[in-house]
């Protein structure tokens, strides 16, 4: 019974909206499948400070030379190996020891971090268009419902009744309903992803900085207060569609404030 009610309301939705209808009903289900599959690849792959991050960042603000960045790779179990901000601060760390070229090791590492949230922004984009394309495409069902109605009143030579007039308009600002319903969860997911975007951009971005700019060993204080050092100079790095799409504000990008 639940599934004859079920077809018989599709059937229903159909015939009031006609192929807008449909296009609308395959954009939900789209939309649909692009959140689950940007909550479930987000729950796997999306970079997290963890506990064991946030130690080897301790113990690199103690000690640089302390920390082994093998060793924090192996240590990681199975669900903590699928997290790309641990390979961005072992990689990052141990081109520190390494000692090689500054400006070249953050810009590796910014490169590095913009890829991380590369697969994120076809999901989200995905959101998005549907959000803005939903009620154009519902409004273009009323508009085209509103010009049968009024074409098959001027066949009738004007001598439709009220009946038959609100019927046609009733099916007609259906497509208008069923688009603002498709579009304003979507608008509302796509704002919470991009938030969380935002979120890890910072977290990402906080976490280069405690790695490329650790304390110098045998400086007080005091001689930091007045001599302080000099910053290193920034180097440009080409912005990509991440940097454009998750600004910090009142912040610098990654590539930026690591340097």
């Amino acid at each position: 019974m639940a599934d004859l009610a079920s077809s018989e309301t599709l059937a229903r939705l159909f015939e009031m909206g006609g192929p807008v209808m449909m296009v609308l009903i395959a954009l939900a289900i789209i939309g649909t499948v692009a959140f689950l599959y940007l909550m479930l690849f987000g729950s796997l792959f999306a970079p997290r400070l963890t506990r064991q991050i946030r130690k080897a960042i301790a113990d690199w603000q103690r000690d640089p030379g302390s920390v082994q960045a093998d060793h924090l790779r192996q240590q990681a179990g199975r669900y903590a190996r699928l997290n790309p901000l641990l390979y961005l601060v072992a990689n990052t760390m141990e081109a520190c020891q390494k000692q090689l070229d500054s400006s070249q090791t953050r810009e590796t590492a910014a490169h590095d971090a913009q890829q991380a949230l590369e697969p994120f922004e076809a999901p989200l984009k995905i959101i998005e268009v549907i959000a803005a394309l939903a009620p154009l495409l519902g409004l273009l069902g009323t508009v085209m419902g509103m010009m049968d109605a009024f074409s098959a009143m001027a066949a009738t030579e004007g001598r439709a009744n009220a009946a038959q007039l609100s019927g046609g308009i009733y099916t007609a600002l259906s497509t208008t309903a069923a688009g603002l319903v498709v579009a304003i969860p979507f608008a509302a997911l796509a704002a919470w992803i991009e938030f969380r975007l935002r979120r890890i951009h910072k977290t990402m971005n906080n976490t280069l900085v405690a790695v490329l700019n650790p304390p110098i060993s045998g400086v007080t204080a005091t001689d930091s207060e007045t001599h302080p050092a000099e910053p290193a100079p920034l180097e440009p790095v080409p912005a990509t569609d991440s940097a454009r799409e998750y600004p910090m504000r009142g912040e610098q990008s990654l590539a930026h404030a690591a340097g």
